[in-house]
């Protein structure tokens, strides 16, 4: 049984940081990439960062660029992290990783596997 479970969200100020874990188990294989997206309410799920398998490839939204890196805690996919700095109050969200077969992509419908989420709040 595949299992995604998010962690590291709260409350920060603007300006802040949070990390974000998301931890894997039962995934059949150790390739997947995986993905971090967020929705804010009366929102849709926004792409926000992505991992290719062998966690040379990485990837980000604009909106993010600069200011949030991710990571894999090593080769084979377990942990993944999500580091966000200079947050801002329009980070705000549910913030979600997910895990699909190899290669990045941006549709959050390509992504096979998902967590519960975890809430992200930055107050002005």
């Amino acid at each position: 049984q595949v299992e995604l479970v998010e962690s590291g969200g709260g409350l920060v100020q603007a300006g802040g940081s949070l990390r974000l874990s998301c931890s894997a188990s039962g995934l059949p294989d150790y390739d997947y990439a995986m993905g971090w997206f967020r929705q804010a309410p009366g929102k849709g799920r926004e792409w926000v960062a992505c991992i290719g398998w062998a966690g040379s490839a990485r990837y980000f939204a604009d909106s993010v660029k600069g200011r949030f890196t991710i990571l894999k805690e090593d080769r084979y996919v377990s942990t993944v992290f999500l580091q966000m700095n200079s947050l801002k109050p329009e980070d705000t969200a549910m913030y979600y990783c997910a895990a699909r077969k190899s290669y990045c992509r941006k549709a959050w419908d390509e992504f096979n596997y998902w967590g519960q989420g975890t809430q992200v709040t930055v107050s002005p």
